[in-house]
């Protein structure tokens, strides 16, 4: 799996309580990732889950500003529990992504939930799924 520097969104986040990825992707101003080959995106844990009946939903968020002051959702998923190395069923990014930004949004739960993850745009599909 090779990852950008410039388009991973969480590089071994830390994430106990609600929050969003690190990082922001700036898709550039005219985007359409609709037509095209699909765009791989990589969502893994990097550590066990750890808590009491752990969970960590993801949801693809994208925005016209990068203050995502109107944050859509494209699509989402969950974690129930996991372990290092467990990725996410998302494997490309949605089609129709027409705005310029793009971040995770992480929503935890469960009883002192941790999870540690590594999020990103990537050169190809990870098939050891």
């Amino acid at each position: 799996m090779i990852l950008d520097q410039e388009t991973l969104m969480s590089n071994k986040q830390a994430i106990t309580v609600n929050a969003v990825s690190t990082n922001v992707i700036d898709l550039g101003a005219s985007t359409d990732l609709g037509p095209g080959r699909p765009i791989p995106l990589l969502i893994q844990l990097t550590a066990d889950a750890s808590g009491t009946a752990p969970t960590l939903q993801v949801d693809v968020q994208v925005s016209a500003d990068e203050a995502f002051t109107s944050p859509k959702n494209v699509i989402s998923m969950t974690f129930t529990g996991g372990s290092a190395g467990d990725k996410a069923a998302l494997q490309f990014v949605p089609d129709g992504v027409d705005a310029r930004y793009m971040r995770l949004n992480y929503t935890v739960g469960g009883t002192t939930p941790a999870y540690e993850v590594v999020a990103g745009l990537s050169m190809g599909r990870d098939t050891n799924i």
